[in-house]
């Protein structure tokens, strides 16, 4: 038995049957990659909502721990400037007067010395640091070095160096008893100097 044969409308039909399967392919498709897009943007919009939080999280977090640094900063000098005066003239340094936050502007030796304490011709520059580590006393070092530099008016002055901290790392205090410089400590309510009757300052 002989097949019909195929007519023209035959192959027409055949033509529109996958032409419409097509058709229906490329729009699955094309709903598809609209999802697609559409969840990417709410992604993308998510992730970008994060990382905003995330910046306003990190800068509230900077500005209260720089907030607390700088109030336990002027704790501690407050504690410390008071006491200043007394604490060198146990140790026989007739100081008259006291000066917080002096800064030196000059280019190339720009300095911030915490308290400047006074007598005639001489001086003591004190680093006061809520905890005090091995690094800043090596920067306050630095400082002493070029504290003429920064401040030419205290030229033919001696300048005495010390360190004072509310806690201070292991050794630290030793350390800087060895580079020449007064130790100030926390003892309750106020605070003393730790290095002993014997102790001989280095002068700058």
């Amino acid at each position: 038995m002989m097949a019909d044969p195929i007519t023209l409308d035959d192959i027409y039909a055949l033509f529109q049957t996958s032409q419409a399967e097509a058709d229906r392919r490329f729009a699955e498709a094309d709903r598809r990659a609209a999802e697609s897009n559409v969840e990417a943007d709410r992604r993308a919009a998510e992730a970008a909502r994060s990382m905003e939080e995330l910046r306003r999280l990190v800068d509230n977090t900077t500005r209260s721990v720089d907030g607390l640094t700088t109030r336990w900063g002027q704790f501690v000098e407050n504690l410390v400037e008071p006491s200043v005066v007394r604490l060198f003239r146990e140790r026989g340094i007739e100081v008259q007067e006291t000066s917080r936050r002096v800064k030196s502007q000059r280019p190339g030796a720009e300095m911030e010395i915490d308290i400047l304490a006074i007598n005639g011709d001489v001086a003591v520059a004190v680093e006061v640091k809520s905890r005090l580590s091995h690094q800043d006393v090596e920067h306050f070092l630095g400082c002493l070095r070029r504290f003429k530099q920064s401040f030419p008016h205290y030229t033919d002055y001696q300048i005495y160096g010390a360190v004072a901290g509310i806690e201070i790392d292991e050794g630290v205090d030793r350390f800087a008893y060895q580079r020449g410089l007064f130790v100030i400590k926390q003892t309750g309510d106020t605070v003393m100097i730790a290095n002993n009757s014997t102790f001989q300052p280095t002068a700058w």
